[in-house]
């Protein structure tokens, strides 16, 4: 139920998004969910992709600097209150969450959160246990 996702670090630059972006597509890696955070100095891409293997390869062999974590993808009703049920369900398995980030309209009515946990073990298990769909990298990238 953990999915593999590739952080790619870069520096805060016009254009240092585009070369990563287009090395993917040229390897036909498909990005299906990303989030981009910046500082000043760098900025910190992470992506969920179809092959995050040869995306990994394909960046590193061209220079830049990756990091695959593991994070939690959920399924959640794209409607108010989709969030709030999910955050309070973590809340009280006293789950940390690292960050988290979003992207709307997975299936028909449904949104997809992508989670990074301190421990992502217990928060599947508290997912589960609260009958919140956490889906698997197959659902996920097909």
């Amino acid at each position: 139920m953990k999915i593999k996702q590739i952080s790619l670090f870069a520096e805060n630059k016009r254009g240092h998004i585009v070369s990563p972006v287009r090395l993917l597509a040229h390897e036909s890696i498909d990005i299906r969910a990303l989030y981009l955070a910046d500082t000043q100095q760098y900025g910190i891409l992470r992506m969920i992709v179809s092959d995050w293997q040869k995306a990994a390869e394909t960046l590193e062999a061209k220079g830049f600097t990756v990091k695959v974590t593991e994070v939690v993808a959920v399924e959640v009703g794209d409607q108010p209150g989709g969030l709030a049920d999910v955050l309070a369900a973590l809340d009280s398995c006293d789950v940390n969450i690292e960050y988290m980030y979003a992207f709307p309209r997975f299936r028909a009515d449904k949104a997809i959160l992508i989670f990074r946990f301190a421990d992502p073990d217990a928060a599947i298990a508290c997912l589960q246990a609260a009958g919140i769909n956490v889906l698997a990298s197959e659902e996920l990238l097909k």
